[in-house]
């Protein structure tokens, strides 16, 4: 059980569902309460697609490449530790991908699937916890167990997010994604001790 949560916690931050809930508010301004429904589906069936894609692939692309997962490992943890640097002190999920919004490109795609559920976070986390060289299968299908869930609560927030957004306001959603970020740099940095070490051979 505590496996579970473990790997729940760090998919739910990389992901940061409640965070999404602004940027499918300002995708979907101007469409009609009988697409959001379509739109929101359209959008987590894409990113769950692109992050299943990483953890089937990911780890072959990077041994044809290769790449040895400890290096993927130490950089995949630096760019997530970036990634929650950012989210603590600088602009918060929601307000950065709000701004790829405001410029135009707002489609069910991008920046919904992409970066909003499927960032690059998510799919370097995927690829690590389902490294196949230390996982065994029962536990790479756990975590893709918990992905789906994951993405099946994102779902639901999308689709009650316009009750949501009147419930947290941009305010609330910037405090809880700045939370996220915190608990996802201490993963970041275990992410890249354990690298060294596993690299190192410590």
């Amino acid at each position: 059980m505590s496996e579970i949560i473990s790997i729940f916690v760090l998919l739910w931050a990389v992901i940061d569902p409640i965070g999404t809930v602004p940027v499918f508010l300002a995708v979907t301004r101007r469409h009609q309460n009988e697409e959001l429904t379509k739109i929101a589906i359209q959008a987590t069936l894409i990113a769950a697609g692109i992050l299943i894609f990483f953890i089937i692939a990911g780890q072959f692309l990077l041994e044809a490449m290769s790449v040895p997962l400890a290096a993927f490992q130490v950089s995949g943890g630096l760019v997530l530790f970036a990634f929650a640097f950012n989210m603590v002190f600088g602009e918060s999920k929601p307000e950065e991908e709000l701004r790829i919004v405001k410029s135009g490109r707002d489609t069910a795609i991008f920046p919904l699937a992409v970066p909003a559920i499927a960032g690059p976070g998510a799919m370097m986390a995927v690829v690590l916890m389902t490294d196949k060289h230390r996982f065994e299968l029962s536990h790479q299908l756990t975590t893709t167990a918990v992905l789906l869930s994951i993405l099946a609560i994102q779902l639901l927030l999308l689709l009650i997010a316009p009750r949501i957004g009147r419930l947290l306001g941009d305010a609330g959603a910037s405090v809880i994604s700045r939370v996220m970020g915190i608990i996802l740099a201490a993963v970041a940095m275990n992410s890249v001790l354990v690298g060294i070490k596993a690299f190192f051979q410590l």
